[in-house]
């Protein structure tokens, strides 16, 4: 198990005016419609016109490999939620949201175990990730309440209404009540 983040790549001590560069050339991977040696040979010219040296063809497989582990995983783990909300009914968002939450942060400590080079802006992504996803379920929360509270009141009435109708006792009625919305009157 990895103790650290382990050593820059050099890809990842490039000056920040190279981002897009690498941020073309990552997304060229993902795309595959060039090969690596093709992406590899646009990158560096990149890389050129801006005065900073080539990166060598073993730092950019490494890179490549990296990256094509980590979409895995994040393919894998989105496979994981689309099963989880395929399988959950509308009345279960609290649960599609928890169990949501829960495989980010397993995502995040496979991250953290392996030694992945995150930044303070990937931090800040997964952070406010999660306080999204706070929210949702409080949302959720409030709408279940809202909608148990809306529930219970028009069951209340139509239970009341219906035993003035049919001439209930008090004590049938609340016999009624207590089981059906478990309200004890």
């Amino acid at each position: 198990m990895a103790t650290g983040r382990g050593r820059l790549s050099s890809i990842d001590l490039l000056p920040d005016d190279a981002d897009p560069d690498i941020d073309w050339a990552m997304e060229q991977l993902r795309d595959r419609s060039m090969t690596q040696a093709a992406i590899l040979k646009e990158f560096n010219s990149r890389l050129a016109d801006r005065g900073i040296a080539p990166i060598s063809s073993g730092a950019f497989s490494r890179h490549t490999v990296r990256l094509a582990k980590l979409t895995r995983d994040l393919e894998r783990t989105r496979a994981i939620a689309s099963t989880l909300v395929d399988h959950l009914r509308p009345e279960d968002d609290d649960k599609m949201v928890r169990a949501i939450a829960q495989v980010i942060k397993n995502l995040v400590l496979k991250l953290l175990e392996k030694g992945e080079n995150l930044v303070p802006k990937d931090f800040m992504e997964i952070a406010r990730a999660m306080k999204d996803l706070a929210a949702a379920q409080g949302l959720s929360t409030q709408g279940r309440r809202g909608f148990e509270k809306e529930f219970t009141e028009k069951a209340n009435a139509a239970i009341d209404a219906v035993s003035t109708e049919r001439g209930f006792s008090k004590e049938t009625v609340a016999d009624i009540k207590s089981k059906i919305l478990g309200i004890q009157t």
